[in-house]
């Protein structure tokens, strides 16, 4: 039998920081709250959301068991994750928002809309330190589940090619020690790449985390950084030379999941949600979640992964009743299990058909992860909520310039704080 996965204590401490403060001084305004009216059978109602299918369809297999409990059908929009938030944006000022969504950020142009969900959230024990709250205490979302940055191999490889693997937290590489490892394994084996790593600012964070950068974050009404990013920045540059790393991942968005998924990669540094879809689509070779490398910092980077939230309208009433049904524990429990979620449900008993022991890897990352991801996002989800806007995604933007020769490490930096401290002056 599977033991049982206990949310991880300590998430709440690391990741509400300056939050709870900073999102209750939030100018936001929900349009209503309470209990609702009841929903009527034989409505249909739209849910917009991403990556349903690649995490083992647990909304879509939710929705199906609420119809027949209800009568009242989810219809599930899946939308390209980099298409969302325009889809909802522009939704928004056609007068014409879903139901409901599964967003991963905020907008401007459409939080406003959202309905109150504190008593959801309350009955629940849903993680509000991931919600928006607006000055009122009304909670505008609610997180979806817990994410984490973390590392997978090919065991294959590392078999045919007699290398190990650490296989406790005693064992954990460095950086140096983990190339090093998959250079060798990459050789023996003739494999083209030893890495890949999906082209975005989450898992880069963690992996400047990981050589003790701060990342970058507002010091009053500039962003900084310190000395430890310049370094971490280069090495990732030299990691991205076409034989470790192939530099079409990050400089013309191939697909690194793909990639992995081929058999003629080493390792992919990605994340929790990728474990329900390797355990279903992968089966050409034999896989294995492992600890992050360290340099010297033991760090991911984790947080919510998506916000639910629901859209005043004609059929709030309706939307937010499944959303109430959806929190209660033991439909909680059965999407994180379908899903393979972490859960964002405090005080859960999470028993996973497979892989049981690389989720509680994910928790023991979380729990001895650095302070310095919780202050970050807890920074993000403040700014987040009152409404900063960016344009695209500066330290994702700028590092891309950078690993295609525009510009030096210097000049990168430079840019992303200033386009981050540009960004401060839509809040304030």
């Amino acid at each position: 039998m599977n033991p049982v996965l206990k949310p991880v204590l300590g998430r709440r401490q690391l990741i509400v920081g300056g939050l709870a403060g900073g999102a209750a001084a939030v100018g936001l305004s929900a349009c209503s709250g309470g209990e609702s009216s009841g929903s009527a059978e034989g409505t249909t109602l739209q849910f917009y959301l991403s990556g349903d299918a690649n995490q083992g369809g647990g909304y879509q297999h939710m929705a199906t068991k609420y119809e027949e409990e209800t009568g009242v059908r989810i219809e599930i929009v899946d939308v390209a994750n980099d298409d969302l938030q325009t889809r909802l944006r522009n939704a928004a000022l056609a007068n014409d928002l879903p139901a409901l969504a599964r967003p991963g950020g905020f907008d401007p142009q459409w939080k406003d809309a959202c309905r109150d969900l504190s008593e959801i959230a309350e009955a629940s024990g849903a993680m509000t330190d991931l919600s928006v709250i607006d000055e009122s205490g009304a909670v505008l979302s609610l997180p979806s589940d817990v994410t984490a940055v973390g590392l997978f191999l090919n065991k294959t490889l590392f078999d045919e090619a007699g290398e190990s693997f650490p296989q406790s937290e005693d064992e954990i590489w460095t950086w140096d020690e983990f190339v090093a490892t998959v250079q060798r394994v990459q050789e023996a084996t003739e494999t083209s790449y030893g890495m890949v790593m999906d082209r975005t600012s989450h898992r880069l964070k963690a992996f400047l985390y990981e050589f003790g950068s701060n990342s970058f974050i507002a010091e009053g009404d500039e962003y900084q950084t310190n000395e430890n990013t310049k370094p971490a920045l280069e090495y990732f540059y030299s990691l991205n030379d076409d034989s470790f790393m192939p530099r079409s991942v990050w400089l013309s968005d191939g697909d690194p999941n793909a990639l992995f998924k081929s058999g003629d990669v080493v390792s992919y540094l990605s994340g929790s949600w990728q474990i329900a879809d390797f355990e279903e689509n992968i089966a050409d070779f034999e896989w294995v979640s492992v600890y992050l490398p360290m340099q010297p910092v033991r760090a991911t980077n984790f947080g919510n992964a998506a916000n639910i939230v629901v859209f005043e309208g004609d059929q709030s009433d309706a939307a937010y009743d499944f959303v109430s049904w959806l929190y209660q524990p033991e439909n909680y429990t059965e999407l994180s299990e379908t899903s393979g979620f972490l859960p964002a449900v405090e005080g859960l008993e999470i028993t996973y058909e497979n892989n049981q022991e690389f989720f509680q890897l994910y928790n023991d990352e979380i729990a001895a992860c650095d302070p310095i991801a919780g202050e970050v996002k807890a920074q993000e989800l403040e700014f987040q909520a009152e409404g900063l806007q960016l344009e695209g995604d500066p330290l994702r933007d700028e590092v891309v310039k950078y690993l295609n020769d525009e510009q030096d490490v210097d000049a990168t930096i430079q840019n992303i704080k200033d386009q981050l401290t540009q960004s401060l002056s839509s809040i304030r």
